[in-house]
């Protein structure tokens, strides 16, 4: 199984940048994993929120494919232990699915036609970050998990 993560914008600061490359080699090292980042939408300013979240869900699903695994990171998600989601990864890992995507949505969230394909929804947490904070913190859960299904030291209960 293939993981992917899409994110629209790219991340600005370069500490987070760091921290995210490390958490991506570090991932790399138990399963397939690439990161799309879509650019940001020319004239953003000039769009309504509805009508920049339709342009940003436009390219959002031309990168999946029938039979393809949606999950959003989104706020109204299902919220996991380190472990539970562990335990969510193994279960996609086992289903057969050939692509998994993980989707961190713009600053205004995502389209309803996004919103309708998606498969599952994940919550974070129910505070708000930043969706350039959110990358360093789900590269850092999806790693956490990999460990945790490989029986290594890395989380503690």
């Amino acid at each position: 199984m293939k993981t992917n993560l899409v994110m629209v914008g790219r991340t600005s600061d370069p500490w987070l940048n760091t921290g995210i490359s490390d958490y991506y080699k570090r991932i790399s090292r138990y399963i397939p994993f690439q990161d799309i980042v879509i650019p940001d939408i020319k004239k953003a300013k000039n769009l309504s929120e509805n009508l920049l979240k339709e342009k940003e869900g436009e390219l959002i699903l031309k990168n999946i494919l029938p039979g393809d695994v949606l999950v959003l990171l989104d706020e109204k998600g299902r919220e996991f232990t380190s472990r539970q989601f562990a335990q969510w990864m193994e279960k996609q890992m086992a289903s057969g699915i050939k692509n998994l995507w993980f989707v961190i949505g713009g600053a205004y969230g995502f389209s309803p036609e996004v919103y309708k394909r998606a498969d599952f929804k994940i919550s974070l947490s129910q505070m708000t970050f930043s969706h350039q904070m959110v990358r360093l913190f789900f590269a850092e859960q999806l790693y956490r998990s990999l460990t945790i299904l490989n029986n290594e030291p890395y989380h503690h209960d």
